[in-house]
C-alpha cells in the first residue's frame, strides 16, 4: 500500500536534553499544522532532523529515538553532527542560498567545503529515508535546505511521486546566475515530478533559468527533461484561518503587558512583527517610521510603534551588527520625537507565544509589513484573520510574496520612506467603511484558501502529474530490453541506424564541440567488428565533418539528413537526390540579417544546405524572433522546392526531397535484414522512423510527438542500450 512521505530540515517534533532525560515537543507553525490531517493518517511518515546535535546522544539514545519518533510521531529522524549543522545548514543553506536567494548578493559567501557538506547531508537524507521507500510511495520534500534530494532520490526510485515546495523567493535568472553551483541546483529540484513555489514570479523566473542555464524546452509551466516532464506552479501558502478567527485566546502576557493596551487612549497602535534577519528591512523601516512623524507632525502623541523583534542567529556577528544598528534607530526616534508622556517605539527583542502575538493583532490599529524580501510572509495572514472585527489595515511592500494575494492592502515600496510613511498616514486615515469592505474581501479569500487548501491544491496538482505522464509517454525501452537483446542475440543480418547530435551525444555550445569521446569511439567500433552488423550513422552533419571525426571506423554514413550516402567498403559518397545551389546567396542575406540582430546564433554552411542555430541565443529573444525569421525565410523559398527543417534549436534550409528515410531504403534494398533498430532525438528523424519496417525497433531519445514506437530518457541512456547490445556479442 502506498504511503505519504514528508521531508523537512526539520521534523514537526523538536527534541532536547536536559539532565540525560530526553524531551519530545511538538512544534506549532504554519507547515507542521498545514500537513497535521495527512502526516496522521495512517500509512504517513516525516523525515528530519529532531533538533538534537548528534555529538550529544548516545548510539544507544539514538536507537530509543528511533523508536519513540517512530511509534508516537509517526516520524524518522536524520541525526547531524554539529559540523555538519554548522556548514551545511548555517553555512552553505543560510549564508550561501539565503542571501543570493533574497537578493542580497554583497552577503552571499562561496566556500566549496559548506557546498560539499551540503551535498552529503542531502545524500545523509536520502540514505535514510531510502530503506522505507516503495514504488508507489508519494514524497513532499520542502525547502532550500534539500533542494539536491528530489534527484537522489528520483535516480534511485524513478517511479515515485515527488514533490518539491519552495518556501523562500526564487531569485530572477541575474541573480541566480550568480550562483557556483546553479546547474547542480537546477538539476536537484529537476528530480521531482512538481515544483511549487509561492508566487507566479517565482516560477516565471525558475522557468527562465532552466531555459537560460540547461536550456530545457517548456510550455504551459511543464518542462521537458529527458524522458519526463517536470510541472511548475503557484500554491500560496495560507494559515490555519480557523485557529486565528477565534473570539476567545488566552494570552500568557503578563499584567503590565495586558495594562499596557488598556491605557491607550485614543493612540494608535502600529504593529510590526519579524525574526531578527536583514531581509526583513528593520532598519528602513524604522527610519520611514522616522520620516512618517517628520512629515505628518499631527501624528506626534498620537500614534505608537510596537516594534518586535524575535532573536534569531544572535551569535553571529552580521546579526549582532544588525540588533546593534537597530537599537541605536530605536533611540534615535525616541530621543528625537518622544516626551515625558509619549515614547514613540516601544522594542521588544524577544520571542511571544502564539498566543501572545495573536493579543498584538487584535489591539493593533496598523501592521506594519516591509520586508525588502520575502517568500510569502504569513504574519500578515495572521494579523487579518485574527481582526474579526475587519478594523486593521495593512501597509505591505510589494517585495512580501504575501503582496500579490493581497490587493485590498496598503502595497509600497520597501526602500521608499515617502511612501511608507504616506501608507501609514492612509492606513490610519481610511474611512471605518472602507476598511470594514476590504477586510471582508481579505477575510473570504484567507478562509477559501487557507493552510488545509494549499497542502490539498499541491497533493491533488502532484498526483495529476502521473496521470498526465502515463498519457503523454510511450513504452520506455529499458522496460522491454529482454526482448529486445533476445531478437538482436538470435538474428544473423542486423542493420542499426543512428543518430547523431542527441542521439550519441548531448548538444554543445558551438556545433563543431560535440566531437565524438572515446566511450563513444569505443561502442561504435565494438559494433561495427561483428561481422553481423551494418551501422550506419543517419546524421544532419555534412559529410566532411562526419569523415572527420568517424571515418576512420568501418562505418557506414548518411550524412546532410539524407542527401549523401556512403557504404563501406566503399569511400565515395553518393548523392541521393540531384541538387543546385543558386538559392543560397538570397537566403544567406536574410540568415545574416537576424544573425547579426541576436548575439549568440550563426550560420553552418552545408553542401546544399544552411543551417541556422540559435541554441546560445537569449530564450525570450529567439521566441519572439523565431517566427520572424521563418517567415521570412519561407516568403523567399515559397517557388522553390525548399522547405524548413526544424530541429533542436536548427532550422535548416534544404531541398524538400531530401530525407533520412529515402537514403535510409537505399541500405535495404540490397539486403534482407532480420534485425533493424532505428534511433533519433528530434523532427529530422521521423521520416527514418515512418520508413522502416513495422518489425523494426524504433526509439525516440527523449520527449516530443514521435512515430518511433519506443522512447528513451536522453544520449546517455542510448549509450547504455548499445553497451546491452555488446553485452551479447561478447558472450
Amino acid at each position: 500500500m502506498s504511503k505519504l512521505i514528508f521531508i523537512s530540515n526539520r521534523l514537526p517534533v523538536t527534541l532536547s536534553k536536559s539532565q540525560r532525560i530526553l524531551k519530545y515537543q511538538k512544534s506549532i507553525g504554519g507547515l507542521a499544522t498545514g500537513l497535521k490531517s495527512y502526516h496522521e493518517q495512517g500509512d504517513s511518515l516525516w523525515v528530519g532532523w529532531p533538533g538534537i546535535v548528534e555529538d550529544e546522544i548516545t548510539e544507544n539514545e539514538k536507537t530509543c529515538i528511533r523508536e519513540k519518533l517512530k511509534n508516537t510521531y509517526q516520524c524518522l529522524p536524520v541525526f547531524l553532527s554539529n559540523q555538519e549543522i554548522n556548514q551545511y545548514y548555517h553555512g552553505f543553506s543560510n549564508n550561501t542560498i539565503w542571501p543570493l536567494f533574497h537578493y542580497f548578493t554583497n552577503k552571499t559567501e562561496y566556500d566549496f567545503d559548506t557546498w560539499e557538506a551540503y551535498c552529503k547531508v542531502n545524500q545523509k537524507f536520502f540514505d535514510t529515508v531510502a530503506p522505507v521507500i516503495e514504488e508507489d510511495d508519494t514524497i513532499w520534500i520542502h525547502d532550500y535546505q534539500l533542494m539536491l534530494l528530489p534527484q537522489i532520490i528520483k535516480e534511485k526510485f524513478p517511479n515515485v511521486q515527488i514533490g518539491f515546495f519552495l518556501h523562500i523567493p526564487f531569485p530572477s535568472f541575474e541573480i541566480f546566475r550568480l550562483l557556483i553551483w546553479r546547474e547542480e541546483i537546477l538539476l536537484g529540484l529537476l528530480g521531482a515530478d512538481l515544483i511549487g513555489f509561492h508566487t507566479y514570479d517565482y516560477v516565471r523566473h525558475f522557468l527562465s533559468c532552466t531555459s537560460r542555464i540547461l536550456g530545457l524546452e517548456q510550455n504551459l509551466n511543464r518542462i521537458s527533461c529527458e524522458d519526463r516532464y517536470v510541472q511548475a506552479d503557484a500554491f500560496p501558502m495560507g494559515i490555519d484561518y480557523n485557529y486565528f478567527s477565534r473570539q476567545h485566546h488566552k494570552s500568557s502576557l503578563n499584567n503590565i503587558g495586558k495594562e499596557m493596551f488598556k491605557q491607550l487612549g485614543n493612540v494608535k497602535m502600529i504593529l510590526s512583527i519579524d525574526r531578527l534577519d536583514y531581509t526583513k528591512g528593520i532598519p528602513e523601516r524604522i527610519r520611514s517610521f522616522n520620516r512618517f512623524l517628520a512629515k505628518y507632525p499631527e501624528y506626534r502623541e498620537k500614534v505608537r510603534l510596537n516594534l518586535i523583534v524575535a532573536p534569531s542567529r544572535v551569535e553571529v556577528p552580521m546579526y549582532m551588527e544588525l540588533r546593534r544598528e537597530i537599537s541605536e534607530l530605536v533611540s534615535e526616534v525616541n530621543g528625537k520625537f518622544g516626551t515625558v508622556n509619549w515614547m514613540p517605539i516601544w522594542f521588544y527583542f524577544h520571542s511571544y507565544s502564539q498566543q501572545d502575538l495573536i493579543t498584538f493583532y487584535q489591539h493593533s490599529d496598523v501592521l506594519l509589513v516591509t520586508p525588502l524580501r520575502d517568500g510569502m510572509n504569513l504574519v500578515v495572514k495572521e494579523y487579518i484573520a485574527s481582526r474579526t472585527d475587519f478594523q486593521g489595515m495593512v501597509v505591505i511592500s510589494e517585495t512580501a510574496g504575501a503582496a500579490s494575494e493581497l490587493s485590498e492592502a496598503i502595497i509600497v515600496n520597501a526602500n521608499d520612506r515617502n511612501a511608507i510613511a504616506d501608507g501609514i498616514k492612509t492606513a490610519l486615515e481610511m474611512p471605518l467603511e472602507e476598511k470594514i469592505e476590504r477586510n471582508k474581501i481579505l477575510h473570504n479569500r484567507l478562509k477559501r484558501y487557507d493552510i488545509n487548501m494549499w497542502a490539498g491544491e499541491f497533493l491533488y496538482a502532484l498526483a495529476r502529474t502521473k496521470v498526465e505522464a502515463v498519457n503523454t509517454i510511450q513504452k520506455n525501452i529499458e522496460t522491454h530490453m529482454d526482448s529486445i537483446t533476445e531478437s538482436y542475440q538470435n538474428t544473423e543480418n542486423r542493420i542499426i541506424f543512428l543518430d547523431y547530435d542527441g542521439t550519441l551525444t548531448g548538444f554543445k555550445p558551438l556545433p563543431e564541440q560535440a566531437k565524438p569521446d572515446a566511450e563513444l569511439r569505443s561502442i561504435l567500433e565494438r559494433l561495427t567488428k561483428n561481422p553481423k552488423n551494418t551501422v550506419v550513422i543517419a546524421s544532419g552533419r555534412d559529410r566532411k565533418t562526419l569523415m572527420a571525426w568517424l571515418g576512420d571506423l568501418p562505418l557506414h554514413f548518411i550524412a546532410s539528413h539524407g542527401l549523401w550516402i556512403l557504404k563501406r567498403p566503399s569511400r565515395k559518397w553518393y548523392m541521393t537526390v540531384s541538387l543546385e545551389n543558386t538559392w543560397k546567396d538570397s537566403v544567406r542575406h536574410i540568415l545574416e540579417l537576424y544573425t547579426d540582430r541576436m548575439p549568440g546564433s550563426l550560420i553552418e554552411e552545408k553542401d546544399f544546405s544552411l543551417a541556422w542555430h540559435y541554441r546560445q541565443c537569449e530564450p525570450d529573444m529567439a521566441a519572439v524572433k523565431l517566427g520572424e525569421v521563418k517567415e521570412a525565410v519561407m516568403c523567399m523559398t515559397q517557388s522553390m522546392s525548399l522547405g524548413i527543417q526544424e530541429g533542436n534549436k536548427v532550422l535548416e534550409i534544404k531541398d524538400n526531397r531530401v530525407n533520412k528515410g529515402s537514403a535510409a531504403n537505399l541500405f535495404m534494398q540490397s539486403k534482407q535484414y532480420d534485425f533493424i533498430l532505428g534511433a533519433g532525438d528530434d523532427v529530422t528523424d521521423e521520416d527514418l522512423f515512418s520508413a522502416l519496417p513495422e518489425n523494426s525497433y524504433t526509439i525516440k531519445v527523449g520527449l516530443g510527438n514521435t512515430n518511433a514506437d519506443y522512447r528513451t530518457k536522453s544520449w546517455k541512456s542510448m549509450r547504455t542500450l548499445l553497451e546491452k547490445l555488446l553485452e551479447y556479442d561478447n558472450s
